[in-house]
């Protein structure tokens, strides 16, 4: 690539259009030479060392964004949020880079780039180089789990070496403090000066065996001047090694008072937070198991017609078209529709479903749904990463490596923690040879090792992305997907819900309400009739009268003629029969006064009239409205109740609108709106109330979706409305909101508890263990105990983190 950055240009139509793209990266700060190539639409910057987001800037100004690609790394060697940082700074070094974002506890970077400025082979070699071994993850390697499992054992087999090499260090050290006569022993038998020895060996030997890997990335981190959590270790271990081999080799170096070993100390440092990785890496595990068992609902293979016979194949085997046999108590496969058999399905799993539901042919059905007690012929529509499913999984892990705001403050204190701990050692020991008590060295160097070791930022670096993981998991469990993992925090922040009506709150679908009935007709008598005629139409309004008449004998309407804009009229069983509005009724000259009351009353709940007239004369009324979902009313009461204002935008009229928020309890209602008028409204209820959530399914509701501070989509929806959005709820059910926003709320929960934990653990020991309250208490915090205590505070934020596997739909924060 030499000096020269190569991206792509979108837009361009002409080669008019290649110069202004051209003058503009010319003009962009840092450019000293661009040119742009209309035939390939390719541009040429020098230095290549320009600012990628600044390029990138300048052309979407000019008009012609230049093309953006992404690419995921599979990360070895991170330990700590110092890791995390300093590889995030690699990568943003690379040319063309424009954003990167490293994930501590999926050991996942994810990176942003100008198409063409470099590739993933490159930044995975840049990582390595900054000494985070990286590969580029390609298909379905982006949901191999295996990975969290082979660390597990890799640091447990390490733990249990080191373990066992160091338990005779500890007891021969150690044990005498205890029980004094094992001291004496020592003594009398192998001598002080071989028991030494012993330690020397054994411990030298767990520090290049199992404890390698502090001095293989520390070392080099330090005299890259980057050091790191393993910077730590190696500076901690190595001083009290280095201490105890001059004490046992050349005694002469030191004051007589000083000659001690502490070679235990250095060989129990390694095997506790080796032990501590090993627990880490075991509770970390846990966190993916939402992506785990929700990609355990295929089957590996399936039953697929073949020819005049079955065939069993893999599930990656199979294409759209083909036939798939799903036998009673079976998964299904991919996404398909029914063409034979009928079966209750349980989708609870994907959709938060409790119930399941009855599939019968030309009904679809979603890949991972399990199949009940009938046989199922299921033709495949959607397979491998098209099916929901796959759609689910890549969306939950797309939010599970998101950086959220709330992350930034960890990330600006770890940059320079490190050093600033170096420094503290560094302080602790000058003050202990000044100032301390003799043996001043002693003291100095048991001080500084515990200040290295229990300052390790470990948990700093997990609190955030292990909450995350979890959080984001266990919501799509119960059928919500943070489609952007930032709408976690928004969510949490929001002050208002504010709700679509139709197909949002209600059902979606006229449902007969009520009916009226003229003296002397017979309510069964108007509804058939009426409903024989309906039946006639296509009409929502006539569908949802013919719908109230299921069950029912109905007789034959004849002669059917339609009254555009006002009914319909047609022959029933000898009687002359119309069905319409008022208008039309007046028109026919047909009086309305008998049921003008009731008429009255039912326009008033927002219900639309159809009139039914038999030979000339009104017998009956009958409302018709959208119907209210079960879940609506629970759903704003518990909205209420965590504190929450409520509001509902909706095209319809005011006075349905009104009749909606008067049965289910909405505070505001902004009604008879279009959809830039939906847009206008949440930016009127951001600026009165503060953060607005809104939750829409159609496609007048992208703009607000997009508008609001979290766009909340049912699953039902559009397409366009659930792309709008930042959270999707499978299920359409309005009480998913409640849901999401409990989920937000315990995610933000945790993560503040894991921040306040790693931060205050810090700032509360590493004056201890510099010795402050050595002058009241006359005690020295020993290095073992603050490496147990280091290794974990690690072990205690992944735990508090799996708190979240237990949250629950439909619980209020």
């Amino acid at each position: 690539m030499g000096d020269t950055l190569t991206l792509r240009i979108t837009g361009m139509t002409c080669a008019g259009c290649a110069g202004r793209a051209e003058r503009a990266l010319a003009s962009a700060p840092g450019v000293a030479r661009a040119s742009v190539n209309f035939a390939s639409h390719a541009a040429q910057v020098e230095p290549a060392a320009a600012d990628a987001p600044t390029l990138a800037a300048a052309l979407t100004q000019a008009g012609y964004p230049a093309r953006e690609a992404q690419a995921e790394l599979d990360v070895s060697g991170l330990t700590c949020a110092s890791c995390v940082s300093r590889s995030e700074t690699a990568l943003r070094a690379v040319p063309g880079v424009l954003d990167a974002a490293v994930n501590l506890a999926t050991r996942r970077a994810r990176v942003t780039y100008l198409d063409g400025a470099t590739d993933p082979a490159r930044l995975a070699r840049a990582l390595t180089d900054a000494g985070y071994a990286a590969a580029p993850i390609v298909g379905e390697a982006a949901r191999d789990g295996d990975s969290a499992d082979d660390e597990a054992a890799e640091t447990r087999r390490a733990a249990l070496i080191a373990g066992a090499l160091t338990l005779p260090v500890f007891v021969m050290e150690m044990g005498g403090h205890v029980f004094p006569p094992l001291q004496d022993a020592i003594a009398a038998t192998i001598g002080v000066q071989t028991a030494w020895m012993i330690q020397f060996a054994l411990t030298t030997l767990v520090l290049l065996w199992p404890g390698r890997v502090f001095y293989a990335k520390g070392i080099p981190a330090l005299l890259r001047g980057a050091p790191e959590m393993n910077s730590l270790v190696a500076l901690g271990t190595l001083a009290a090694w280095g201490y105890s081999t001059v004490a046992l080799l050349a005694p002469a170096l030191l004051p007589e008072a000083a000659r001690a070993v502490y070679f235990e100390a250095a060989a129990v440092i390694v095997t506790l937070i080796l032990v501590g990785r090993w627990l880490e890496a075991r509770a970390r595990g846990r966190t993916g198991a939402a992506i785990e068992r929700l990609m355990g609902l295929q089957p590996d293979e399936v039953l697929v017609e073949r020819g005049k016979g079955t065939e069993q194949i893999p599930l990656s085997a199979v294409e759209v078209g083909d036939v798939i046999r799903t036998r009673p108590g079976d998964r299904i496969a991919v996404d398909g529709e029914v063409i034979e058999g009928t079966s209750f399905v349980d989708e609870s799993m994907l959709t938060g479903e409790p119930m399941p539901v009855q599939k019968a042919p030309g009904d679809t059905v979603i890949g991972g749904a399990g199949n009940g007690s009938g046989a199922l012929r299921v033709r495949a529509i959607q397979v491998g990463r098209d099916t929901v499913l796959s759609r689910i999984v890549a969306m939950v892990e797309e939010a599970q490596g998101a950086k959220l705001p709330i992350q930034a403050l960890a990330d600006r204190v770890v940059r320079v923690f490190v050093p600033v701990v170096i420094a503290v050692a560094l302080v602790t020991v000058a003050a202990w040879l000044a100032f301390g008590p003799a043996p001043a060295l002693t003291n100095a160097l048991v001080a500084a090792v515990s200040v290295l070791i229990i300052a390790c930022p470990c948990a700093m670096g997990l609190a955030t992305p292990t909450s995350i993981m979890v959080g984001t998991g266990r919501a799509a469990e119960l059928g919500v997907l943070f489609r952007r993992g930032a709408a976690l925090q928004s969510l949490d922040d929001a002050r208002v819900i504010a709700f679509d009506k139709t197909g949002t709150l209600t059902v979606g679908e006229p449902r007969m309400q009520r009916i009226a009935l003229a003296k002397g007709a017979q309510r069964a008598d108007v509804l058939r009739v009426a409903a024989a005629v309906e039946a006639e139409s296509d009409h929502p309004l006539a569908r949802a009268v013919a719908e109230a008449a299921q069950g029912m004998d109905l007789p034959r309407a004849e002669a059917a003629e339609a009254i555009a804009g006002h009914g319909m009229r047609a022959q029933v069983e000898g009687r002359q029969v119309l069905i319409g509005n008022a208008a039309l009724m007046r028109t026919e000259g047909i009086g309305t006064d008998a049921l003008d009351a009731e008429a009255q009353a039912m326009a008033e709940a927002g219900q639309t009239l159809i009139m039914v007239a038999i030979d000339g004369a009104l017998v009956g009324v009958i409302g018709v409205a959208d119907t209210i979902k079960p879940a609506s009313a629970p759903t704003i009461a518990a909205l209420h109740a965590a504190g929450l204002r409520t509001a509902m935008i909706t095209g319809d009229t005011e006075a349905a609108a009104q009749n909606i928020a008067r049965e289910i309890g909405i505070d505001q209602v902004i009604a008879g709106v279009l959809p830039d008028g939906k847009r206008d409204a949440i930016r009127a209820l951001r600026d009165r109330h503060g953060p607005v959530a809104f939750v829409g399914d159609g496609i007048n509701d992208a703009p607000a979706l997009a508008e609001a501070d979290i766009g909340i989509a049912m699953g039902g929806g559009t397409d366009i409305a659930i792309d709008a959005a930042d959270v999707v709820l499978i299920s359409g059910d309005p009480h998913g909101a409640l849901t999401a926003r409990h989920a937000s709320a315990r995610t933000m929960s945790n993560i503040r508890q894991n921040l306040f934990w790693a931060f205050a653990y810090n700032a509360a020991l590493i004056p201890v263990a510099a010795g402050v309250l050595y002058p009241l208490t006359g005690l020295l915090l020993s290095p073992m105990l603050a490496a147990g205590a280091m290794a974990l505070s690690s072990v205690f934020v992944v735990g508090n983190a799996l708190r979240l596997r237990r949250l629950e739909t439909g619980e209020r924060p």
